[in-house]
Parts: structure tokens; sequence; C-alpha cells
């Protein structure tokens, strides 16, 4: 595209991003994308994640796997200490477990894509909360934008894994997503 302002060239990734299920043939691609992000996410064994998307409400990417996003409603059997906060505060929710967009592919919206996405899909199951957690310790300021701008506020915060990590815990009503 040659001539065309860098604003009006097509964009690949965004070309075709639609959230599509994790098929089984990916399964390594995501993760690898996980742990590349282990800091922000937690290091996962190829078992665990398959054992994650059995149990999932929500497993999507887009692209081959430029972006995914992983979330479990409140029957999960998993035994994190975030969901498990959520678990002992609220009877009915969707907890984002994890969400990560490679390098090559940020700036183009696919967080927000899989979210909205994401949230139309709990909608229509009855769900009226979302619920997720932002890294304090070690700071990720990146998901504390995106989730501030997607209308999450604080539930609140707890230091785990032996203080390793300092967590906030968030919730968002579903309803239309902030502009």
């Amino acid at each position: 595209m040659r001539g065309l302002p860098k604003g009006d060239r097509p964009d690949p990734v965004r070309a075709r991003a639609a959230p599509l299920p994790v098929s089984r043939d990916l399964h390594g691609d995501v993760l690898a994308l996980n742990n590349a992000h282990a800091v922000e996410l937690s290091w996962l064994e190829p078992g665990e994640l398959f054992a994650l998307l059995g149990q999932a409400f929500y497993a999507r990417r887009v692209g081959k796997v430029d972006a995914f996003l992983l979330a479990f409603d409140q029957d999960a059997t998993y035994d994190s200490p975030n969901y498990r906060w959520f678990c002992e505060r609220y009877p009915r929710f969707v907890y984002v477990d994890r969400v990560v967009v490679t390098k090559a592919a940020r700036g183009r919206g696919l967080a927000r894509l899989l979210y909205a996405d994401l949230f139309r899909c709990a909608m229509v199951a009855g769900h009226d909360l979302v619920v997720c957690e932002a890294n304090v310790q070690p700071p990720n300021p990146a998901s504390e934008a995106l989730h501030a701008a997607l209308g999450f506020s604080e539930v609140g915060r707890a230091a785990i894994y032996g203080g390793d990590k300092t967590v906030r815990y968030l919730s968002r009503p579903l309803g239309p997503t902030p502009k």
C-alpha cells in the first residue's frame, strides 16, 4: 500500500480481527504467548492449559494467536487465589483469568475486541458482572489502563503468593461498553 498514509493502510491484524475459539491445534501457540508473559499472567504447563481451556466459560483468540482471552464463570473448579477471592464474595460472575496481546499486535484494539465479545457472551448467558485482577506489584500499567477504560472499578486488594505479588480486584457490571 505504498503512497497511503500509515493510518490509511489496511491493518492485516484488524482485517482478521474476529474472536474465534481456541482450537486444539493452536494450544502450543497460546501456551507460548501465555508463557512469554508469565510475569503478568502466570506460567502454565501444557496440561494445565488444556485443563483450563476445558472448563473455560470463554476462550477466544484473534488472528492465529495475535491475542487471547480466557475466562471462567462461578462454576469452574479453578484453584487460583484470585478466582477463589471472587467465589467467596459473589454468587455469579465471569472471571477473566488472562488476556494478552502479542507485542506486534498491540495498539490495534484486540483486547477491547475480545472484551466486547466476552461482555456479549456473558450477557447472553445471563451474567451481569465481569471480574478480574490487575497486578499492582509487579506493576502492569497496560492492564490498569485497559481495565479503567473499559469501566472496571476496584473492589478489593490482596498480597498473594507469600507477598510476591499484589493485585487489585476489579469488577464491571454488564451493560453498554464505555466509549
